[in-house]
């Protein structure tokens, strides 16, 4: 048992040999690897035959099967395959490489069994990823942490290019794990920090590579070099080759999907990326090639209208993961190290502002990232952390965020923060979609989870008014009158009220399912009309006689304003004849029957009485149960029931007044046995009658000053801040603090010699 504890690379086995002997080797040696080939990973055919079908499922099997017997071999077995058996790594590799993302719509698996197949695929790579990361399984199977890194890092088990690939395709729904997987292969390997410090300009030439390509420069590390003679020849995004425009965004969408990717996932690497100058390169390069990209998409001339509508989805997709990418470097570098109180907190905070400050000269960038993180709110967070934040400054910097908005034609709207959860308006293309022909809309994450793609915005409300719909309707009747209003209602619907789109779909036959199963001359559907507000009205005067909405008569002579005509004051008053109506139901509670005599003959039923009820308790009948508990009142001592006094008779209501007043003068001789009131008693009454005073005068009691504020580096509310700035202003208003202004007021009235 005490050999088993021994880490993998120590350990030693005893095998027999080729010819019988038995012989010890390491436990890790490459003969003891088993000879099976795993065969490459190949993307899902597009729009392919049966035969490429069934070939795609066969060799998909062959990849199953591979991994699964992996997965199922022992702790030592496993780690000698990974090591020495090549096969598997370009397998792995190759699925990494080829494996479809959620972005390529047109790469996903049209059937069922692809798809299935598909998942089981993704998640096997995934748990064979999970357990190379692994350096301990048990505590009988493990390896020594320094040998595990060694491992990774010498064999390229693990590299950048893998690390970000893997955040792609599997941080959607396992974040949390792959965060673990990550910081375990950094921590027990630090070399992979020096190959991301030279990763990091290898990214940042996507950004030149695609400046370069549409004939643009961006203020940056190469914004210095000479401009070529011939650079004025270079093609534009508007003159450049469709297909060239098509691979640029395409190329830009996939780098910024997969460094958001893994900054979110890993924000340690935030650090290694903002020492390199990252985001003042990737503002630069938003404020310069969005625009122009935006224009190119929107206004050529494209044959394919859905290829159209793909590009414009992927650059506003790449647009909102350039600004979350800003937000994460911001947040990450200088934002959390202020909340959570660090050291020099001060120099964080100047850091973030500089960072501000330099937006202000980039007015798209500003404008699209205060659309989704409101600068408005990070100053907020910035003056409640450090109150002697200057106030000017933070006032110059608002003022910059309202003038980019004008600058760049676009009106703010009231609650940024909703774009975050919402599928529409992406970042980059909300003022410019209200004029192009089809909506802007988020492109669904990163990973490979095979969905059928569906265009259009299912389950939109329609936000157009009759007469519109009635304009959409009529121009594609006009062109294809054979459709039913029905099922032109139903496309319009699913396609978000894009005429051209539902038109052009139409016209190729590549309707969503949904609406292929419908009849195409399906009629308009009937509005029901909404019942009556009135019939359905319920009220407590229903059904009186002054009910006007069920009554065509009502008795008008019973309906006057005022005084009845005809009628003195002294007679309305001397009218008793309500009390009579209510002089009889009162004395009808005195009456109380204990005992019904029957005569002869009659019978119990007859009153309503039986002899004997199986289902009535009578145990508490006889026993007055709690009556004389001291703390309670007295059940013996319930006045008897009351007449009220209106309708009495012969009984003066002075005398009743008289001996309510000598029963109060008992009961508060029998409560005085206090020779001095208590002073907390007298405080409350005090306070109270005070606070109903204030009430009377309409005067709003004072808010509570708190300066005190919770404990440092948990943040202070905006509560806090007032008070102490309050304080802070007005303080010399009280004791001695005024001396001096008070000093100065007699000197400039010539009251004290100068």
């Amino acid at each position: 048992m005490a050999s088993a504890r021994v880490p993998l690379d120590e350990r030693q086995v005893t095998e027999p040999g080729p010819l019988g002997k038995e012989h010890t080797l390491p436990a890790l040696h490459p003969d003891r690897k088993e000879d099976r080939c795993f065969v490459p990973y190949k993307p899902p055919p597009e729009n392919g035959s049966p035969a490429e079908v069934e070939e795609f499922l066969d060799h998909a099997r062959f990849i199953m099967e591979d991994l699964e017997w992996l997965l199922a071999l022992p702790h030592d077995k496993f780690w000698c395959q990974v090591v020495f058996d090549e096969s598997l790594q370009r397998c792995l590799d190759s699925y990494l490489r080829y494996a479809p993302r959620s972005l390529d719509l047109t790469a996903l698996p049209s059937s069922s069994a692809m798809a299935e197949i598909q998942r089981s695929i993704h998640k096997e790579v995934f748990l064979t990823f999970l357990r190379m990361a692994t350096y301990k399984e048990s505590k009988d199977n493990f390896l020594t942490p320094a040998v595990f890194g060694e491992i990774i890092y010498d064999n390229f088990l693990f590299d950048i290019p893998k690390i970000l690939d893997l955040c792609v395709l599997f941080g959607k729904g396992n974040s949390q794990l792959l965060h673990k997987m990550i910081d375990n292969i950094f921590t027990q390997q630090p070399s992979y920090y020096s190959d991301l410090n030279e990763t990091v300009p290898t990214v940042l030439q996507v950004f030149d590579s695609v400046l370069e390509k549409c004939g643009l420069r961006c203020e940056g590390a190469t914004a210095m070099e000479p401009m070529k003679l011939n650079a004025y020849k270079q093609p534009t995004a508007m003159t450049m080759s469709q297909q060239e425009l098509v691979d640029i965004v395409l190329y830009l969408c996939d780098s910024t999907t997969t460094i958001h990717a893994f900054l979110d996932i890993f924000p340690a690497a935030c650090s290694t990326f903002h020492s390199h100058g990252f985001l003042s390169r990737l503002t630069s390069f938003y404020e310069t090639t969005v625009p122009d990209l935006e224009k190119a998409v929107r206004k050529r001339n494209f044959d394919d209208k859905s290829l159209q509508e793909d590009l414009w989805k992927r650059l506003s997709h790449s647009c909102r993961k350039m600004v979350e990418t800003a937000h994460l470097l911001l947040h990450h570098t200088c934002l959390q190290p202020i909340l959570e109180g660090r050291e020099n907190m001060q120099t964080f905070a100047e850091e973030l502002l500089q960072h501000f400050t330099s937006f202000l000269t980039e007015k798209r960038f500003l404008s699209d990232y205060d659309e989704v993180f409101p600068l408005s709110d990070d100053i907020s967070l910035l003056q409640q952390a450090l109150p002697v934040i200057d106030e000017t400054r933070t006032s110059y910097l608002l003022q910059g965020v309202e003038s980019a908005w004008e600058s760049v034609g676009r009106r703010k709207l009231p609650n940024p923060s909703s774009l975050l959860s919402s599928n529409q308006g992406a970042v980059g293309g909300a003022a410019a979609a209200s004029s192009a022909s089809f909506p802007p809309q988020e492109v669904a994450g990163g990973e490979a989870m095979m969905d059928v793609p569906r265009r259009g915005n299912n389950g939109a409300v329609c936000s157009l008014s009759s007469a519109e719909l009635e304009s959409l309707l009529s121009c594609i009747r006009d062109l294809l009158p054979d459709l039913g209003e029905g099922f032109l209602l139903a496309c319009l619907e699913e396609y978000n009220y894009n005429s051209e789109l539902v038109i052009n779909n139409i016209l190729e036959d590549r309707l969503a399912p949904s609406l292929d199963k419908l009849d195409r001359s399906m009629p308009r559907p009937v509005k029901e009309e909404l019942p009556s507000v009135l019939s359905n009205r319920s009220n407590v005067f229903d059904d009186d006689e002054f009910d006007v909405f069920r009554r065509d008569h009502v008795d008008t002579s019973r309906i006057w304003k005022g005084r009845r005509k005809g009628e003195s004051a002294r007679e309305m008053l001397d009218d008793k004849q309500h009390i009579a109506e209510q002089r009889a139901r009162y004395q009808a509670y005195e009456t109380v029957v204990d005992e019904i005599e029957l005569e002869p003959g009659e019978s119990a039923a007859a009153y309503g009485l039986d002899d004997y009820d199986d289902e009535y308790d009578d145990t508490y009948d006889m026993n007055q149960v709690g009556a004389n508990d001291l703390d309670r009142d007295s059940l013996l001592n319930i006045r008897p029931f009351t007449v009220p006094q209106v309708l009495r008779k012969g009984i003066k209501p002075e005398e009743e007044d008289e001996e309510e007043e000598e029963e109060d003068t008992l009961q508060n001789n029998v409560n005085r046995d206090q020779f001095v009131q208590d002073p907390a008693l007298l405080r409350e009454r005090a306070e109270a009658r005070r606070a109903a005073m204030q009430q009377r005068k309409g005067i709003r009691p004072e808010r509570p000053s708190n300066v005190v504020g919770r404990p440092k580096g948990q943040g202070q509310t905006m509560e806090t801040f007032l008070d102490r700035r309050k304080k802070e202003a007005n303080k010399n208003r009280v004791a001695n603090h005024n001396r001096r202004t008070m000093a100065d007021r007699k000197r400039n009235k010539g009251m004290i010699p100068s």
